[in-house]
């Protein structure tokens, strides 16, 4: 399993034929055969939606009108034998830097994320959709299921915002009810740390990764079912996703965690904690996913080799890199000295 994640964000990749048939050469050359595309962002689908539409009146991403971006990748990287999974990036998240949650949370007011304060809960820049609504749950299923039925996919995936949701949500009416209805009507714990609040919260969502899981693979049951969650068990602190449950269950064809770090010795040390969390006969199902650019970093030649060499030290035998444009800062790596790794 040797991948790359593909995003509309701070990239061209997916603007239009020509550039998506270069993706795919470009993959196809260095060894890549796995490829993530962005399919849900900041409350958009990045294909034309009929769910999108009748609930929103918006099918689709603006500047994605004008062809099918995910029938163009399928086509020209099935053509090449490679594999097209659709990530389901945003999650639970309605928007980025948008105070009011963007267009979703506008019309649907009663589907936010709220904290001990009321408030909407927004973190790092994403404001967020309560996780615990059944009806959050069924429309974040629907689109998957609109996708499963409608593409020849190969896979979906989830990443650290599906299933998920800050440990500071659960304050809502519906979540706060439920909460009491199993504990004598007693209130949920103000400090959002707590931890059998946080628990109680992280098996709602473990319950929702199982719903994934079963619903994609009755309808289609060989596709692949991946999520790329943190590390943990920041993941479950701070976005209430206990994903060694999920392995642990059988939830997912293959984990990914972001194994996002600066330096050897903290990468190292990360992925070998992680793997730890992984039960002895499931270690096949964990591939890392590497830091190769956010902004304007790109890692030293030296330090990716490395961490594709601890990679392998620990028996992995593959990766996946986010994102495609970091690629192109590491040409001759990869395509001289990558495939023979």
């Amino acid at each position: 399993m040797k991948g790359v994640w593909l995003t509309d964000v701070a990239s061209k990749a997916l603007d239009s034929r020509e550039s998506i048939e270069e993706v795919v050469r470009r993959c196809k050359a260095i060894g890549l055969d796995n490829i993530y595309v962005v399919v849900w962002n900041r409350g958009y689908t990045l294909y034309p939606s009929a769910i999108m539409e009748a609930e929103f009146g918006r099918s689709v991403m603006p500047g994605f009108s004008k062809f099918d971006m995910l029938a163009t990748l399928i086509e020209e990287a099935h053509k090449e034998s490679l594999k097209v999974h659709a990530w389901f990036e945003f999650g639970f998240s309605s928007s980025y830097q948008e105070e009011d949650g963007g267009h979703i949370l506008r019309k649907r007011t009663e589907w936010k994320a709220l904290d001990n304060q009321g408030k909407l809960v927004s973190k790092n820049g994403f404001q967020w959709m309560n996780a615990f609504h059944p009806e959050v749950q069924e429309f974040l299923l629907s689109l998957i299921v609109e996708v499963v039925q409608n593409y020849d996919i190969d896979g979906v995936q989830g990443d650290d915002r599906l299933p998920a949701n800050p440990s500071t949500a659960g304050y809502d009416a519906y979540t706060v009810a439920a909460y009491k209805k199993e504990h004598n009507g007693a209130y949920p714990p103000q400090d959002y740390r707590n931890r059998a609040w946080v628990d109680w919260r992280a098996k709602r969502l473990n319950r929702f990764a199982e719903k994934i899981f079963k619903t994609v693979k009755s309808i289609k049951p060989k596709i692949m079912v991946t999520m790329a969650p943190s590390i943990f068990p920041w993941s479950k602190e701070e976005y209430l996703q206990d994903w060694p449950t999920w392995v642990e269950h059988g939830w997912v064809d293959q984990i990914i965690p972001q194994v996002y770090r600066y330096d050897i010795e903290a990468y190292t040390k990360t992925l070998a904690s992680n793997l730890e969390f992984m039960p002895e006969n499931c270690k096949n199902l964990f591939v890392p996913g590497v830091l190769l650019k956010v902004n304007d970093y790109l890692p030293s030649e030296a330090y990716l080799k490395n961490m594709i060499k601890a990679n392998r030290k620990l028996g992995l035998k593959g990766e996946v890199f986010f994102f495609y444009e970091g690629l192109k800062g590491h040409d001759s790596f990869f395509r001289d000295k990558y495939p023979k790794m």
